[in-house]
């Protein structure tokens, strides 16, 4: 059994999340783990093993839009910091007696462990943009520059690259391959209905989308909008996770923004998606993109009334393509990182 440091990205909750199953996993299988986060990993993670805090790397925002110039100068102008986090881990690897470096979109572990000469696997969902055959969607040239240069400088040195995704893609590299989306346990042993309300999620209050919805003959279950109780045939709810996810359960379909997590966290209860990507944030335009092109939803640059109800009506051919297409296999997850550490710790060095 091997002792490992897994470097987990702290900005938002979808990494910490995904890192915990599989820190979980890892300990089951005997081994010994230690964290470095920033952020949310910090208190997600500080329950199931140690974590030690590392200087993060963030994204920089503006009027909700990722800037991915002023990400790379902010975080260049940190540097120093960067430096400093770098031969913190090198040195707590010297101390631990570290084997292995898991990274989950963290790039001072994943350099840490190439400057001690370690093997390096690289967890994320990231990677698809850089190490895989895809499509993208026209008219983001710029944008899809800026994202996979981004994705280049986080985790440029891994030994082997995990790369979770809804859907398939042929590779450009040898040590690169693709698995389903890592879930909360919860979400495989759900029994989901289509019983509900049409459930919308939204990370900032949308008035436009609120005036759209309500010319809808439909009922719809909203949170994200910063009010409760019912206007017309929308009831808004407060956040919460046993409530969210209830309704998430027993939803007929989703119309949300595109977020990694949530996207496969419905499709993995075989809801179609209508998705409403952040404007300027790339990843959701891309995931947006793929949920249409899959036809496991539908994704449009501007929504209208009828284009809602034209999803709705395609909800039938939504959930004929989730039946047969979408892999939702946590077995298929695990075997394959158990099979990746043992091959790392026959070759390390």
């Amino acid at each position: 059994m091997a002792n490992i440091l897994y470097g987990v990205n702290g900005e938002g909750a979808g990494h910490s999340t995904r890192s915990r199953e599989m820190i979980l996993h890892l300990q089951k299988a005997g081994h010994h783990v230690v964290a470095a986060s920033f952020d949310r990993g910090l208190s997600n993670l500080r329950d199931i093993c140690e974590v030690v805090e590392i200087h993060g790397f963030r994204f920089t925002y503006v009027n909700n839009q990722v800037r991915y110039n002023r990400t790379l100068a902010r975080n260049l102008f940190q540097a120093r910091k960067a430096t400093r986090g770098i031969s913190q881990l090198a040195r707590m690897i010297d101390e631990r007696g570290i084997e292995l470096v898991i990274t989950d979109f963290e790039p001072l572990s994943c350099r840490a462990g190439r400057r001690r000469k370690l093997p390096v696997i690289s967890i994320d969902n990231q990677h698809i943009l850089t190490h895989f055959k895809v499509a993208t969607p026209k008219g983001y040239a710029r944008d899809l520059t800026a994202a996979r240069w981004v994705t280049r400088l986080m985790t440029p040195y891994a030994t082997h690259y995990l790369v979770t995704s809804f859907f398939d893609a042929p590779g450009k590299r040898a040590n690169s391959e693709i698995i389903p989306p890592i879930l909360r346990q919860q979400f495989y042993d759900a029994q989901p209905t289509s019983e509900g309300p049409i459930l919308v999620y939204v990370t900032t209050p949308a008035p436009q989308l609120v005036r759209l919805l309500s010319q809808v003959r439909k009922e719809f279950v909203a949170y994200g909008f910063d009010r409760e109780g019912r206007e017309g045939n929308i009831l808004f709810k407060r956040p919460g996770f046993e409530s969210f996810f209830e309704d998430l359960l027993r939803a007929e379909a989703i119309i949300a923004n595109a977020g990694f997590s949530l996207v496969s966290e419905a499709l993995c209860l075989k809801k179609p998606y209508l998705a409403m990507p952040v404007q300027k944030q790339f990843e959701q335009i891309f995931n947006a993109f793929w949920l249409d092109r899959t036809g496991y939803g539908a994704f449009w640059e501007d929504l209208t009334r009828e284009k809602v109800e034209s999803f709705l009506f395609n909800i039938p051919q939504f959930r004929e393509k989730l039946a047969g297409g979408f892999r939702n296999s946590p077995r298929e997850i695990t075997e394959r990182l158990d099979a990746l550490v043992a091959q790392c710790l026959g070759t390390k060095g």
